[in-house]
């Protein structure tokens, strides 16, 4: 055989390969309580380009945030519905100048902070008009600023400027094309595409920022593709689409027009396990998903580019 063929054999058992392109349990952190560093239901997630990792402790009723390794780092919010008070916080995005902006869920409003908890302003009240909300959920920063709320209970996206100013909206309750069912996420790809947790009609859809119809994935089930009320979704910057598919215990990850690229987790309190989680945030080669009934956060490492030395040994194996 000569070393061509060798070559294009070789590289597809490792591409076929178990466990390479996949994404393996590394490390966690928190248990339930009201300490520094435990959690009640975390919800969003979201990483800083300076490697901060920010939780919505959503019970707790506060921001704290960690190293990248779990290490307490701070923590801001008292239960309220004063300034800088949450009631039930859930979404969690980080600004490209590392400003917080937190969907404080029961409250109907947005705040933003600086990195450090320092409160920088709020807008929104409950209702159905332009800039109200009903119990929001999810929320977004573009590169350009823009931030993005998925508004649940009113089934639709609104965008504003950084600092609360109303740009636009679109959707409705329906389950055709950009219409909602409860939406719970939103995210916002590279290109400036928008991804919407369509929760309970258990799919994803994409529009352009200025919320036009681009496409759409996913039904009803546990399988590949398929989800049970999946509640958030992250790009990340290669422009992967990753799904938190909460009913199903487990990550799903998508190209960015939904191909199926792979899955992770299954029901159960072990490592890599999952009780209902909320949210996933990557940073580099890592993935934060908050395990929200398991009352912590655990992490990933993406093995796309890993090479086994078990694996080169057995490919070498073949070929003598």
């Amino acid at each position: 055989m000569n070393r061509l063929a060798t070559t294009i054999i070789a590289a597809s058992f490792l591409t076929a390969m178990p466990g390479l392109g996949d994404w393996i349990y590394k490390g966690k952190w928190g248990d339930r309580g009201t300490g520094t560093g435990q959690f009640q239901i975390p919800f969003g997630v979201a990483c800083s380009s300076v490697g901060f990792v920010y939780v919505a402790d959503s019970t707790n009723h506060r921001i704290q945030y960690f190293s990248d390794n779990g290490s307490f780092r701070g923590a801001w919010g008292t239960p309220g519905s004063g300034t800088g008070q949450f009631n039930e916080p859930v979404g969690v995005a980080l600004a490209p100048d590392g400003d917080v902006y937190v969907t404080d869920r029961r409250n109907h409003r947005v705040q933003y902070f600086t990195a450090s908890g320092s409160y920088l302003g709020r807008w929104g009240s409950e209702g159905s008009g332009t800039g109200n909300f009903n119990f929001p959920t999810g929320i977004a920063v573009g590169a350009d600023g823009t931030v993005y709320v998925a508004d649940t209970n009113n089934n639709r996206i609104q965008y504003f400027s950084t600092s609360g100013s109303y740009i636009g909206q679109w959707g409705q309750w329906g389950t055709g094309a950009g219409q909602f069912n409860n939406p719970a996420g939103v995210a916002v790809a590279p290109n400036t595409n928008v991804y919407v947790a369509d929760t309970f009609n258990d799919r994803v859809q994409y529009f352009n920022g200025n919320g036009d119809y681009l496409g759409r994935w996913g039904t009803k089930g546990a399988g590949d593709k398929e989800f049970d009320r999946p509640i958030s979704t992250h790009v990340a910057p290669n422009g992967n689409v990753f799904v938190v598919d909460t009913g199903n215990h487990r990550v799903q990850y998508f190209n960015a027009t939904g191909s199926f690229l792979g899955k992770w987790g299954r029901f159960g309190v072990g490592d890599g396990e999952f009780n209902g989680p909320n949210d996933i945030s990557t940073l580099g080669s890592r993935a934060y998903v908050s395990d929200g009934k398991n009352d912590r956060i655990q992490y990933f490492e993406d093995t796309e580019y890993a090479v086994l030395p078990t694996s080169l040994g057995r490919v070498k194996a073949l070929f003598e």
